[in-house]
């Protein structure tokens, strides 16, 4: 990956293939701690989250957990487009 990947169930990031497989097997039976990963994203310096896919519940949680993070969601290419450009 370009940048790390942080797990949900360790909300710690990782950069190793093979860890990334491991802890996404872990997800699917595992605790969500998603409150935890908000808050970790937040005292990283990451200003701006982007739930993928369709539905916008994540982002929603997330704005509860922490105001100062900036939520957007991408469910379409045009979104795709448009959260990439805001990133550049």
């Amino acid at each position: 990956p370009v940048v790390p990947v942080v797990s949900n169930v360790t909300v710690t990031p990782t950069s190793d293939p093979d860890e990334i497989a491991r802890r996404l097997v872990a997800q699917v039976t595992g605790r969500v701690r998603w409150r935890e990963t908000v808050e970790w994203f937040a005292a990283n310096g990451v200003a701006t989250l982007y739930e993928v896919g369709a539905g916008k519940v994540l982002s929603g949680l997330a704005r509860r957990i922490n105001r100062d993070v900036a939520t957007g969601a991408v469910g379409t290419a045009a979104d795709v487009e448009a959260a990439l450009a805001a990133l550049a």
